[in-house]
C-alpha cells in the first residue's frame, strides 16, 4: 500500500468535501440545511466541524420527539423546522397484527429544530386496505422528502407523489404512476432544475420518470431497455456534470443508465447483473461509483464521460467483497469506505480498486453512513452507531446505543446530528 503523508491526507480530505459540492440537486435546494436523502451534496458528508461523538438515551440528548406510525424516511432539515414522513395504521383490526397491515394514513410530519414540539401532521395521501404487501423491513413511508425553499417534493413509490408548500398544504399530487411494487417503496427523488426525478422500478416496465416541480404533471418517462428476470428496484438518482453536461445517474435492475435531464435520453448505459438495487451512486473526483444490488453485488467504478453502451470500455474497477446491497457508500480522501448489510467496513482505494482495510462492526445495516471531516458515522439496525476515525488505518473512537430499531440515515442540523428510530426523532449535540 502506497504510504500517504498527513499533508496529503489532509488535503485529500478537504478535497473529497469539495467535491460532493460541485453538483447540487437544484440551486433552489441551497439555503436549506439538510434538504434531501444523503444532504446537500448528495454524498453523506457534512461541513459541519464539531458533530459529537458519543450520545446515548440521557447523555448529549437535545430532544427527543415522540412519532406515530412507522417511516423509515430520512428526516429533512431547515433552520427552525424538521421534516420527515410516516405512515399511520388506521385499520384497528389490521393494526393488532401488525402495522404494515391495512389501512394507512401516509403524513408528512415537521418538528421545530429547537425544541422538537411537532408543528403538524398532516394526511397526504389514504392508502387502502387492498395495497400490495410489502416487505417485512420496509416500510409505506421510505423515500425522503426533498425540501426546496417554500416547497416540500414527497414520495410514497406506487401510492403517488406530492408537492406541499411548508405549512403542508397541498400544491399539486400525482398519483398516475401506480406501477406494481414487489416489497414495497423505497427509493426517494431528486430535483434538478424544474424537474423532479424518480425512479418507478416495479415488477413490471421499469422506468425512470421526469415530473414538473410546478405542475406535477409528467415531462418524460425513460424505460430500462433490458432483459431481466427481477425487474424490481428502489435506487435514488444522482446528479452529476460531465464536460459541462448534466446527467442524472439512474441506477436499475441489470443497468446503470445516464439520463439527460432535458429530455429523458439515455446518454450511455453500463450493463450488470444485480436486482433490487438500493444504494445511491456516488461521484468523487470524477468518477462515479455505483453499486449492483443483490445477487453477485460489485462496486463498480465508472468513467461518466462516455456515449451508449459504455460497459466494456468505461469501468476503471470492479470490486465484489463486502459490498453493500443497502447503505450507501461513502468518500474519505482516497479511499472509498463502506458498510455492508451484514456489518462488515470496508475501504478501497480510488485509484486502483484494492483493498485497503476491513473491520467487522457487528449487527445489521440499512442506513448510509455519515462522513464529517475524516470521522464516519455507521448506524446499525439496532440503533447502534459506531464511529471511526479514517487514515490510512481505522481507529474507532465511539459506539452509542439508543433504543429501538433505526433504518433511517443521518441528518445534520448545525452541529448537531439528527437521528431517526422507531420510536422518535433525536437532535443529538454537545451539552
Amino acid at each position: 500500500m502506497q504510504l500517504r503523508t498527513p499533508e496529503f491526507r489532509k488535503l485529500s480530505l478537504s478535497l473529497a468535501l469539495l467535491t460532493g459540492l460541485v453538483v447540487q440537486s437544484s440551486k433552489a435546494c441551497l439555503g436549506n440545511e439538510w434538504p434531501e436523502f444523503r444532504g446537500p451534496s448528495q454524498n453523506g458528508s457534512s461541513l459541519a466541524g464539531n458533530l459529537p461523538t458519543e450520545w446515548d438515551e440521557s447523555s448529549n440528548v437535545l430532544w427527543f420527539s415522540k412519532t406515530t406510525g412507522l417511516g423509515w424516511s430520512s428526516p429533512v432539515v431547515d433552520k427552525d423546522r424538521i421534516y420527515f414522513t410516516t405512515s399511520v395504521n388506521t385499520d384497528e383490526q389490521a393494526s393488532q397484527s401488525g402495522e404494515l397491515q391495512g389501512k394507512q394514513q401516509l403524513n408528512l410530519v415537521c418538528l421545530d429544530a429547537k425544541t422538537g414540539e411537532q408543528i403538524y401532521s398532516k394526511v397526504v395521501f389514504e392508502q387502502p386496505d387492498d395495497a400490495p404487501k410489502i416487505h417485512n423491513k420496509n416500510s409505506h413511508a421510505s423515500p425522503t422528502p426533498i425540501l426546496s425553499r417554500d416547497r416540500i417534493y414527497l414520495h410514497f413509490g406506487h401510492q403517488g407523489t406530492a408537492c406541499t408548500d411548508l405549512q403542508g398544504n397541498l400544491v399539486w399530487e400525482n398519483r398516475d404512476h401506480a406501477y406494481p411494487p414487489t416489497h414495497g417503496n423505497g427509493g426517494s427523488p431528486i430535483l434538478v432544475d424544474q424537474l423532479l426525478i424518480l425512479t418507478c422500478d416495479g415488477g413490471d416496465d421499469p422506468y425512470t420518470l421526469a415530473l414538473n416541480a410546478n405542475t406535477g404533471k409528467e415531462v418524460w418517462k425513460t424505460k430500462r431497455g433490458v432483459d431481466v428476470d427481477r425487474k424490481f428496484s428502489f435506487c435514488t438518482p444522482q446528479l452529476i456534470e460531465v464536460q459541462e453536461k448534466k446527467l442524472v445517474i439512474s441506477p436499475g435492475s441489470n443497468v446503470v443508465q445516464a439520463i439527460s435531464p432535458t429530455d429523458g435520453s439515455v446518454e450511455w448505459f453500463v450493463r450488470y447483473d444485480g436486482f433490487s438495487v438500493v444504494p445511491r451512486p456516488l461521484l468523487h473526483d470524477g468518477t462515479l461509483y455505483v453499486c449492483t444490488g443483490f445477487m453477485s453485488t460489485k462496486l463498480l467504478a465508472i468513467d461518466p464521460t462516455g456515449s451508449g453502451d459504455v460497459t466494456d470500455s468505461h469501468v476503471k474497477w470492479i470490486f465484489g467483497s463486502g459490498v453493500p446491497q443497502t447503505p450507501s457508500v461513502n468518500a474519505i480522501g482516497n479511499q472509498i469506505v463502506m458498510v455492508s448489510d451484514g456489518g462488515i467496513a470496508t475501504s478501497v482505494d480510488t485509484s486502483s480498486g484494492k483493498e485497503l482495510w476491513r473491520k467487522r462492526l457487528g449487527g445489521n445495516y440499512s442506513a448510509s453512513p455519515l462522513v464529517s471531516g475524516n470521522k464516519i458515522y455507521f448506524q446499525s439496525e439496532l440503533g447502534e452507531s459506531t464511529v471511526f476515525e479514517v487514515g490510512d488505518k481505522p481507529t474507532e473512537i465511539a459506539r452509542n446505543k439508543l433504543p429501538g430499531r433505526i433504518f433511517a440515515s443521518y441528518a445534520v442540523a448545525g452541529n448537531d446530528l439528527i437521528i431517526r428510530s422507531e420510536q422518535g426523532v433525536y437532535r443529538i449535540g454537545k451539552r
